[in-house]
């Protein structure tokens, strides 16, 4: 700030020395014309008697005189000057320059009178000046620098105290009230910057953590059911087997890929229920997304009857395909593992919180497991073979997700009642 303050002042000093340069310069040839033309209206009318004793007057050179009637000198100083029109001009006399002031006296005789002095008297003068003027430009710059690095040292300090603050290691969040506008809206935005960059921060940690959660899981999970094929495979490639036999070895794999497949299926949905945000939600009516589940349910297993209990319409904030992930998981779980063939559905809201309620007529959930089957990848003592134990872990993670849980209570209809307690969305 100091250096462009200076550069300012130079441009400015600059500017108005040179302006200031021309006009002193003018100022003081216009000021000896002025002496010039009195002394010439002093003289013209003694001009005659001037005769006699110019030589005497002009021997100093301090001034020159020449009288001409027509082109003939009747007097003149030692430094006679040349023929010149009426008025003021600058000449060169001997290779010395004077500034002349030129009058003709109306008169019978048409005397002419030329009066000079050496232009070195006002170059002098002007020189002078215009000495002091630079003189009082470079104190000016001078002054301007000093001023600019006093008060852009004051300028800049929050600044130089933002700087320090985002410098440290962790980044601490810059003091927003300084007092200077431009620096807070600095800070703000730096602020702002520095929450963003910790959110992301935070949220890669949470992906590569759920990502190492979900390798060493699914190594375990996967060794067994892979162990199992080798297994199999091996039997088949080495072995002469009976025709039953072969079937039935293939059968098992075809079962135990079946499982491998539906455990990455659900791994891959728990990863992406881990990942969304707040950001992913959007107005959605949970009773539509209800009536659908219920619909494909219903077309992918006969038999199964699946009703709903709630107002036309309920539009909530909230995530349509986790909530969807979270009914189908639940109503599989109620066929596939206790067998229901009867499931109601009843969706009731308050100011803060929507409940949904899966009631099925199956074999239900004894008590010591309600809360263990929500575990990943545990199976409960009436489950049947071939799940990935993930179902239900899916169904716990969309209820947390929407800022609630998951509970298992009893039925009036006999089996299991699952309950979805969510928090309304804004």
């Amino acid at each position: 700030m100091a250096v462009a303050t200076a550069l300012g002042a130079t441009i400015v000093v600059a500017t108005l020395a040179t302006v200031a340069s021309v006009v002193i310069s003018r100022n003081n040839v216009s000021n000896l014309d002025d002496r010039l033309t009195t002394a010439s209206q002093v003289l013209i009318p003694s001009a005659s008697s001037l005769e006699l004793f110019l030589d005497q007057l002009g021997s100093s050179g301090a001034f020159a005189v020449t009288i001409r009637t027509g082109d003939t000198v009747i007097a003149s100083t030692p430094t006679q000057l040349p023929r010149l029109d009426e008025g003021s001009e600058t000449v060169d006399v001997g290779g010395d320059r004077f500034r002349v002031y030129t009058s003709e006296a109306v008169s019978a005789t048409n005397i002419i009178i030329s009066i000079g002095v050496p232009a070195a008297e006002a170059q002098e003068i002007t020189d002078d000046q215009q000495r002091w003027v630079i003189f009082g430009g470079l104190a000016a710059i001078a002054a301007s620098t000093g001023l600019g690095w006093i008060f852009g040292g004051r300028a800049v300090r929050p600044l130089v105290t933002l700087t320090r603050q985002v410098s440290a290691q962790p980044p601490r969040s810059p003091d927003t009230s300084t007092g200077v506008k431009e620096s807070d809206e600095l800070a703000v935005a730096i602020a702002g910057m520095l929450e963003r960059l910790g959110d992301a921060q935070a949220r890669t940690t949470e992906a590569l953590g759920t990502a190492r959660d979900f390798a060493a899981v699914s190594a375990h999970e996967l060794r067994t059911p892979l162990t199992a094929m080798r297994t199999d495979i091996e039997v088949l490639r080495t072995l002469d087997l009976e025709p039953p036999q072969r079937l039935e070895i293939l059968e098992d794999l075809q079962r135990t890929q079946g499982r491998v497949e539906a455990t990455l299926t659900a791994l891959e949905k728990l990863a992406s229920g881990e990942l969304s945000s707040d950001k992913d939600r959007v107005p959605v009516d949970i009773v539509e997304i209800c009536d659908v589940a219920a619909q494909d349910a219903m077309r992918q297993n006969p038999g199964l009857t699946v009703r709903i209990d709630s107002a036309p319409s309920l539009v909530v904030d909230a995530l349509p395909a986790g909530l969807r992930l979270a009914l189908d998981n639940a109503i599989i779980n109620a066929v596939r593992h206790g067998s229901a063939t009867d499931v109601a559905i009843t969706v009731t809201e308050t100011d803060s919180t929507v409940q949904i309620v899966l009631d099925d007529n199956g074999s239900g959930i004894p008590p010591a497991e309600r809360d263990s089957v929500f575990e990943r990848f545990y199976r409960g003592a009436s489950a049947t073979k071939g799940g990935s134990g993930l179902g239900l872990a899916l169904v716990a993670q969309q209820a947390e997700l929407h800022g609630g849980r998951a509970r298992f209570t009893d039925s009036p209809l006999g089996g299991a009642r699952l309950v979805l307690d969510l928090a309304r969305g804004h």
